[in-house]
């Protein structure tokens, strides 16, 4: 069997025996995949410490066996792709990085190689890890709508006098109110367009956006999802994502 060098992003870990971990790993090269990970949590010398590698939104350089004809692949080395300096110590840090684990969970169905996914992904936890408090509040709005884009369902058009309101359902802005209540309208409007045309993270750091707003916006980005991905279901660390931020 083939050995791959890829990176990969840990989105779970579960008990596999009483030594091993079964993990779904989001890789650059492969997609969603399950590894089986053995001896990592077995009381020697040698394993103290290696079920720390498999935490949720850990990002890791891989060495794998894998075979396409099996959903249960093989890891063959591990090793820390970056040492997160807050993200699994920081207590909002870590609620947002949850919160994109979750997320991808529910949006990755089919273990399909995107490796401009991989790098949103990879890049908006890196990003997490050093922003300020002002951009880690503000990560999650850039996130989910740059997640949609990147999963094919990006948001047509801009905000103008012409195009004032943001239709969820159609995925675009319009000149009229639609007919269902999936919409956005003023400031949050306004808003959505700007962080949609962002290009890159650090612009995060010029938002400055109320608890009310901010809050306003992920529910409707969560709601933009939903609307366009069967079956994308209900995120448990929502709500204490909206404890943390405040």
């Amino acid at each position: 069997m083939t050995v791959h060098a890829t990176r990969g992003i840990v989105l779970r870990s579960l008990p596999y025996g009483d030594t091993s971990l079964v993990c779904s790993i989001y890789t650059e090269l492969f997609g969603k995949q399950s590894y089986l990970v053995k001896g990592v949590r077995a009381a020697t010398k040698k394993s103290v410490g290696k079920a720390g590698y498999f935490q949720p939104g850990a990002i890791l350089d891989l060495e794998v066996y894998h075979n396409s004809f099996k959903d249960l692949q093989f890891l063959k080395s591990f090793y820390w792709g970056h040492v997160y300096q807050s993200v699994f110590f920081d207590v909002v840090k870590n609620a947002v990085a949850t919160y994109v684990v979750e997320v991808m969970q529910l949006v990755l169905k089919e273990p399909e190689a995107n490796p401009e996914l991989f790098y949103l992904i990879e890049d908006s936890l890196k990003q997490l890890d050093k922003g300020s408090p002002g951009f880690t509040a503000n990560l999650p709005l850039y996130f989910t709508l740059h997640l949609a884009a990147e999963l094919g369902f990006m948001v047509q058009g801009e905000f103008s006098a012409q195009t004032p309101i943001l239709d969820l359902q159609e995925g675009q802005f319009v000149a009229q109110y639609p007919s269902h209540p999936h919409h956005l309208d003023g400031d949050r409007a306004r808003i959505s367009s700007e962080l949609g045309q962002l290009p890159y993270y650090e612009a995060l750091e010029g938002f400055s956006l109320n608890q009310q707003i901010r809050r306003q916006l992920l529910d409707a980005y969560l709601l933009f999802l939903q609307l366009h991905i069967p079956g994308f279901g209900t995120l448990k660390s929502y709500g204490v994502l909206k404890e943390v931020l405040g």
